[in-house]
């Protein structure tokens, strides 16, 4: 094979009794041996979907609610499966498809598959001038366009940053993600002692002070999209779709988000066949990233495909599309899940026993009957599920952190209200679903980090801190400290 090419021999939906063939994809061209050799059979099937990718109309944006935003999507393509694509940084849904690329990548894909693209808050067509989402709230965006497309289960096609996004929601609602497929993507951007394939800050202000002093023209494509570097049209198409998608400021605070991005502590409970795709030579992000990625999630796959394009539309788009068919049609996964990425809050009222010595049975009864009520709208207004009481506390789950500490900051000032004081605990982990009960170590976690928070303050783990990134909360750091039970030494933080 040469060129374009790539040839895959095996079988189709994982069945060993269908009759073998060879696919070869190279300008849509494809040949059969064995039992399906038919020529008639061949051009028939190359007839049709050549067919198919010609007539397939350019669709029409929708727009899912999530809250209060309006999330833009687009649905096309028959194929047999949903794909939702999370495309990182940039986009818009509209513009896309005037560049003849990213049109032929994105009928490819809906010769196979029902596709769901979007434009996350805040670019494209999706509402503008709401802040820099969190990877939590990207991942809500994500939830509310497959209700809005009535999808229940889809492979999730994260690319770059999309791979983010798509990660939390996989390991969130495993339920919904038949697979999850990670394509030039990264689980931290910012170097650390242990992390040290992440840029280094001063890296990071020079290329974001490049791009916004050249705002409009196209944005480092020789490294970027080497194979159409020259190509004057394409890199015309792709400046417009920079400007398209965001304003300077709002490609700057994405950017400086992204920086900050650092969901390591969840991959290892990204249940989901998952698959890390990469080009090899990819300079935008390096292939070590892609390792570690496959190397801290359980049975990740990795493969690793010729090419130094790192955006996806261009160079060898059939090598690419072709290894995400294959792996779609091979592994599939549970619709139920027992266990589940949530973030947990454990509450605790502060004394209660001298409370009650002092106000009596029938006045605490009054305080702790308000105190639910309080609890309960609270809660519902977050989207949170009080799991039980713990004696005179709560154990509280979220899908996510930020609901988790917001809903916390004003049960505190309740608690306040009601002349008394509490203690939390939040911290983020995989859980065991055991009916309407939560269990597992990231619950004992929650509970020792409450034990460890003085009197009317929110304490919190390292692993929530990083995942609210973009959302304006504040921390203060407390440092490290064992915790009763629990193995290592865990950083602690207080919510401002």
């Amino acid at each position: 094979m040469t060129g374009n090419s790539c040839c895959i021999e095996g079988r189709y939906g994982g069945f060993a009794d269908k009759p073998r063939f060879l696919w070869t994809c190279a300008d849509d061209r494809f040949a059969m041996d064995g039992h399906l050799n038919q020529s008639e059979s061949k051009g028939s099937e190359l007839a049709n979907r050549i067919r198919r990718r010609d007539n397939m109309k350019r669709p029409k944006t929708q727009y899912a609610k999530c809250g209060e935003l309006n999330i833009a999507y687009q649905v096309f393509g028959d194929g047999p499966f949903d794909l939702l694509f999370a495309l990182g940084w940039l986009t818009n849904v509209e513009y896309g498809w005037e560049s003849p690329d990213y049109s032929r990548f994105l009928k490819k894909l809906g010769q196979r598959a029902r596709v769901i693209v979007f434009d996350k808050r805040g670019t494209g067509m999706s509402d503008r001038d709401v802040g820099v989402a969190t990877l939590e709230q990207r991942s809500e965006d994500i939830n509310a366009v497959l209700d809005a497309v009535g999808s229940e289960r889809a492979v999730l096609f994260g690319v770059s940053e999309g791979g983010a996004m798509s990660s939390v929601f996989a390991a969130t609602f495993p339920e919904r993600v038949s697979h999850l497929i990670l394509n030039g993507s990264r689980s931290k951007y910012q170097w650390a002692e242990d992390y040290p394939y992440g840029l280094q800050k001063d890296e990071a202000e020079a290329e974001i002070a490049g791009f916004i002093e050249n705002w409009g023209e196209p944005f480092a494509l020789l490294s970027g999209a080497p194979s159409i570097s020259k190509d004057h049209s394409a890199a015309e198409w792709y400046a417009a779709y920079l400007r398209y998608s965001a304003s300077p400021r709002t490609a700057e605070n994405f950017t400086r988000m992204n920086y900050q991005i650092d969901y390591r502590d969840i991959l290892q409970t990204i249940q989901v066949p998952t698959m890390i795709l990469h080009r090899e030579d990819d300079q935008w992000c390096p292939i070590f990233h892609a390792r570690y990625l496959a190397a801290n999630i359980p049975k990740a796959e990795l493969r690793v495909i010729p090419g130094d394009d790192h955006i996806v539309w261009y160079g060898d788009q059939d090598r690419l599309i072709a290894e995400i068919e294959q792996f779609v049609s091979g592994e599939t996964s549970s619709s139920s899940y027992t266990r589940a990425l949530r973030t947990v809050m454990f509450l605790d009222i502060v004394g209660s026993t001298n409370h009650l010595a002092a106000m009596g049975d029938d006045r605490w009864k009054s305080i702790l009957e308000q105190l639910d009520f309080n609890v309960d709208r609270r809660i519902a207004s977050f989207d949170g599920i009080r799991i039980k009481h713990t004696g005179d506390g709560y154990l509280i789950s979220f899908s996510g952190p930020t609901r988790a500490i917001e809903c916390a900051k004003m049960i505190s000032e309740d608690v306040q209200r009601l002349g008394l004081q509490c203690q939390i605990g939040v911290h983020t982990g995989e859980c065991e679903l055991r009916g309407e009960d939560l269990s597992g170590l990231a619950v004992h976690i929650a509970a020792r980090i409450m034990s460890e928070a003085e009197p009317q303050t929110i304490m919190c783990s390292q692993t929530v801190k990083d995942l609210v990134v973009g959302s304006g909360l504040e921390f203060v750091a407390l440092g490290s400290r064992e915790l009763k039970g629990v193995p290592g030494e865990w950083v602690m933080y207080e919510v401002k």
